[in-house]
């Protein structure tokens, strides 16, 4: 996991990975940084922007927590978003 690139990383970042004072929810194809999230923002998900989903580059792919996974607080990857969609 330390390899993959932050989702909302620059393309040129020459160190798109990880940061240690960085909280993350795990996404298929990669880290998604939530620091600062609260619990119940976590809890709702996110739809992120994507050029490669359902509806082209306007898009946006869905991603959930699944209910009752552990969360943890603080720094380092805390949870995981699994892919339930798409939408325009």
């Amino acid at each position: 996991m330390l390899c993959r690139r932050v989702y909302g990383a620059d393309h040129d970042d020459p160190d798109p990975g990880l940061l240690l004072n960085r909280t993350y929810a795990e996404l298929v194809g990669g880290p998604l940084d939530i620091t600062g999230w609260t619990p119940d923002e976590v809890e709702t998900g996110v739809a992120l922007a994507t050029e490669l989903g359902q509806f082209g580059p306007d898009g946006r792919a869905l991603y959930d927590p699944h209910p009752g996974e552990v969360r943890f607080l603080g720094p380092g990857v805390s949870c995981r978003f699994y892919h339930c969609g798409d939408t325009p």
